[in-house]
């Protein structure tokens, strides 16, 4: 089985300024704003949800493909993937384009900064669902406007059953796009943040929500998730981890944790463990696609995590 991975692919730009922005932004000077940071630490990762998500699904021997549009500066991003065994069968090169890059400066409080810029993203409607071949499951997340309509639409009229994230690009969408996603996913994923979001924007909780879908699933951080079917509830614990490092990426390498589930039939009580893990075992590196195991290891430590082999 293999799943096709809407979203994006990104650069990620990571400056660390040491000191505190409130130490040199004047709250009554804001209007004629004009700083700089010094920021000795740099580091530039590879990143998007799109990436991250396939990235982490590799890991847990899974077969992911994402579907993206990249810039003509992806040069250095292909060859990761290519040592990584990760597919770029459905990326599409805009030639006039940068891939879509953020820029991130954090200070001492962990404050951040960013600019991001979409750049080929904005070109994501141009590649369609129904040119990856053998996918049996999907996942639309965050990506270009156009592109996480059209693509919500090519899954539904190919009766390929998706998950729906919506991530960072939920503000996008009014209520009425919202439950039209609703209509034609299988699946969705929200943090507990983009839950009130969808909540207050289309009227529903997620316990109605799960009546028009077959599970709504919410991360709420250190807390665990919820898994909301027509069915219940069912409660995840999060992943006891030794270090938080960096969360950035987490949510990503959560959704790939479903996607192996969904991928395996496993039940919502393992599947949703699966996906606790992975996002534990991120936050303890910093950078979305820099954390490692093994299959066994891997195995190992849910057995440890959660008292039961998988």
């Amino acid at each position: 089985m293999s799943a096709l991975i809407c979203g994006s692919m990104a650069f990620d730009t990571i400056m660390v300024f040491q000191d505190r922005f409130k130490n040199h932004i004047l709250p009554e000077q804001a209007h004629i704003l004009n700083v700089s940071f010094l920021v000795p630490m740099l580091r530039r990762e590879f990143g998007g949800c799109a990436g991250n998500i396939a990235y982490n699904l590799r890991l847990l021997e899974g077969d992911g493909k994402p579907m993206a549009t990249v810039g003509a500066d992806f040069g250095a991003y292909a060859r990761w993937m290519d040592e990584h065994a990760i597919s770029r069968d459905h990326l599409r090169v805009i030639e006039d384009s940068y891939t879509a890059q953020a820029y991130i400066t954090t200070d001492q409080d962990d404050n951040q900064i960013t600019a991001f810029h979409p750049g080929a993203m904005d070109f994501s409607h141009v590649v369609k669902v129904d040119e990856a071949k053998g996918c049996t499951i999907g996942i639309v997340s965050p990506d270009g406007r156009q592109g996480m309509i059209e693509h919500a639409e090519q899954f539904a009229n190919l009766d390929i059953p998706f998950i729906f994230d919506p991530g960072q690009g939920l503000p996008m969408f009014d209520g009425e796009e919202l439950e039209r996603f609703l209509e034609q996913a299988s699946w969705l994923a929200l943090n507990d943040y983009e839950a009130k979001l969808m909540q207050q924007r289309t009227g529903l909780s997620p316990e109605q929500m799960a009546e028009r879908v077959e599970a709504v699933i919410i991360t709420r951080g250190g807390e665990g998730s919820t898994i909301y079917t027509g069915d219940g509830q069912v409660a995840i614990p999060a992943a006891p981890v030794s270090d938080v490092v960096d969360p950035t990426g987490c949510g990503d390498a959560y959704r790939a944790g479903l996607l192996y589930g969904l991928m395996n039939d496993m039940d919502w009580e393992t599947t949703g463990r699966i996906a606790s893990l992975m996002g534990g075992i991120k936050i303890e590196e910093a950078g979305t696609q820099n954390h490692r195991f093994m299959r066994e290891e891997f195995e190992q430590c849910f057995r440890i995590a959660f008292g039961y082999t998988l």
